[in-house]
């Protein structure tokens, strides 16, 4: 039997996504394990994450600087803004550095059933962002959910005041995804954005 502070560890980690009871306990073991190489890191970068983090007052990006580096980035595209649900959906997306403009987090997607709307979401800081001028595009990057994509309508609706192209991620067959394995969901998105042959 584990002492009550392990116990309180294991049952931290276990609030983790991905991680469950067995595997939480298993992570402890293997910190406790290597107390001076690995537990005393973890712990000294949690601290210093916890004393500095802090949310982006122009895109609501998670960062430890203010504004975060994104926003701070001097390179990056500054007339396009790549909208997302959520920071995960942001970190995703410039991990694969193939956008090289700047973001914006709504923090969540309109929902009926939960009782989310569009004064919940980080709506109104976007419209402001868009109206200072000098925005040629926003990417509505929403996840392919009946929530998502009506986040996504509501937001080009109320873009539609402003001179800025308004594009959307294109939706569908994923890259080595199988026919018979799909939803159909999938397939009817990918059969209605349907391109010519090359």
């Amino acid at each position: 039997m584990a002492s009550q502070e392990i116990e309180t560890l294991s049952s931290a980690l276990a609030r983790l996504p991905g991680l469950g009871p067995r595997s939480a306990r298993r992570a402890v073991l293997w910190l406790v394990k290597r107390r001076e190489t690995a537990l005393a890191p973890l712990l000294d970068a949690l601290l210093a994450v916890q004393d500095r983090l802090v949310e982006c007052e122009i895109c609501s990006n998670v960062d430890t600087q203010q504004p975060c580096g994104i926003c701070a980035d001097p390179r990056r595209d500054q007339r396009s803004i790549c909208v997302v649900e959520d920071v995960s959906d942001l970190w995703a997306l410039d991990r694969a550095k193939l956008f090289t403009g700047r973001y914006h987090v709504l923090g969540g997607k309109l929902s009926a059933m939960d009782g989310i709307r569009p004064e919940d979401l980080n709506i109104g800081s976007l419209l402001d962002r868009v109206s200072v001028g000098g925005i040629d595009e926003i990417v509505l990057a929403m996840n392919a959910t009946l929530e998502g994509q009506t986040t996504a309508h509501y937001i080009a609706e109320r873009l539609e005041e402003f001179p800025v192209r308004i594009t959307q991620l294109a939706h569908g067959l994923p890259v080595g995804g199988e026919l018979d394995y799909l939803d159909e969901g999938t397939l009817a998105q990918a059969l209605r954005a349907r391109r010519p042959v090359d």
